[in-house]
């Protein structure tokens, strides 16, 4: 017998299908556009969307990451010639910098995604994702007129938030401050870089927005929340919510790192592209900025909700173990979004239960297809939390 669902946030109604082209009013560039870490999941699907509305793409990817492969493979079947694949690491300047002067917008997400993986290696961390990131802001003020650049950086330049107390509330926790609740944390919430992969991704967020003041260059700089859906092949390192799904729909348990109260505000990758469109658009309105983006408080769920929403969508019982709690871990995190959508009209449309369903969907597509690897061998031994 199965236990009850949590109740779920309520969705927006959705948009769907490859014509989906977001708010922009601004308009698509002529191209090319340069992709960094295209063939990795948020590149994939803004790929897919560029190249289906006929722009041309320069992606740009070392190919390092399991499964990144396949969906470059993928995105060629389905676009041909308007992919300009270029398999190349992004600390290789002369070839960054000639991808650079080729674009008229780039979309930067090459990057060390891991915490885990940059308590190991902290040198090669900050050299992924800041001194990277700082030679294209320098090839970028060496083109005669530089492409804007849409840069992804991350909620874990505010650290763990310690300041913020909460409470448990059922399968959840929430802030004591029942108005932060409501309303997320905003742009304005205290930097404080927490882990290597923090303060490579806090460092390289500064630099981009200081171009655009002390260079005049044209950047904007998301700060994500947990995003997820189709071509993620989360672990146990990053990707927390393709993790779950993937595990529970192999029926193998879900390790969860403390006690699953924990809660962020997750969204749903095709409306994030919706918006990596307005910021890469010419004549962004988010040139300059930088905006919490995520599901906001109406896409507000705990670990345990989303295994909860998972007991219906997954094929066999959901098995769960936990594990001790990880150090600097956000206890809640939502994203106040309210900056971005009075600057762009911009909102999360899918709810997190049609999209835990239509990922759910895309993964057991993704198995049955003889031309993609075992869904099996792409699960990391472990569990997830971030």
């Amino acid at each position: 017998m199965k236990k009850p669902v949590a109740p779920m946030p309520a969705a927006q109604p959705s948009r769907t299908g490859p014509s989906r082209t977001g708010p922009s009013r601004t308009g698509q560039p002529a191209g090319p556009v340069l992709v960094t870490g295209g063939a990795g999941f948020v590149g994939t699907n803004v790929v897919d969307r560029l190249a289906g509305q006929g722009v041309p793409v320069i992606l740009y990817d070392s190919l390092v990451r399991p499964g990144v492969s396949e969906n470059l493979e993928w995105l060629k079947r389905r676009h041909g010639s308007r992919i300009d694949a270029r398999i190349a690491d992004v600390r290789d300047t002369a070839r960054l910098e000639q991808a650079v002067r080729e674009a008229q917008t780039i979309y930067h997400f090459a990057a060390q995604v891991a915490v885990t993986t940059s308590l190991v290696d902290p040198t090669e961390d900050f050299a992924v994702n800041c001194a990277a990131t700082v030679a294209l802001l320098e090839a970028m003020r060496r083109t005669p007129k530089p492409p804007t650049l849409v840069f992804t950086s991350t909620n874990k330049v505010y650290g763990s938030l310690p300041d913020v107390p909460v409470q448990n509330a059922g399968r959840r926790c929430e802030p004591v401050d029942a108005d932060l609740g409501g309303k997320g944390v905003g742009e304005t919430c205290r930097m404080d870089f927490h882990s290597p992969y923090g303060c490579s991704k806090g460092a390289a967020d500064q630099y981009v927005l200081d171009y655009a003041r002390c260079f005049d260059l044209p950047t904007v700089v998301l700060r994500m929340s947990c995003i997820y859906g189709p071509h993620q092949r989360g672990n146990e390192d990053q990707g927390w919510v393709a993790h779950f799904v993937m595990r529970a729909l192999a029926g193998e348990p879900i390790t969860i790192y403390g006690d699953g109260r924990q809660v962020r505000d997750v969204l749903f990758v095709d409306d994030l592209v919706d918006l990596m469109l307005v910021a890469g658009a010419p004549g962004s309105p988010l040139v300059g900025k930088a905006v919490n983006v995520g599901g906001g408080p109406r896409n507000a769920v705990s670990l345990l909700e989303v295994v909860d929403a998972l007991q219906d969508l997954a094929e066999s019982p959901v098995r769960v173990r936990f594990g001790a709690a990880r150090p600097g871990d956000q206890r809640w995190y939502v994203s106040d979004v309210s900056r971005v959508a009075a600057v762009t009209g911009w909102q999360p449309r899918v709810g997190v239960r049609e999209g835990l369903a239509r990922l759910c969907a895309w993964l057991r597509e993704t198995r049955a297809d003889p031309a993609r690897p075992p869904l099996a061998k792409a699960i990391a031994v472990g569990g997830a939390a971030e």
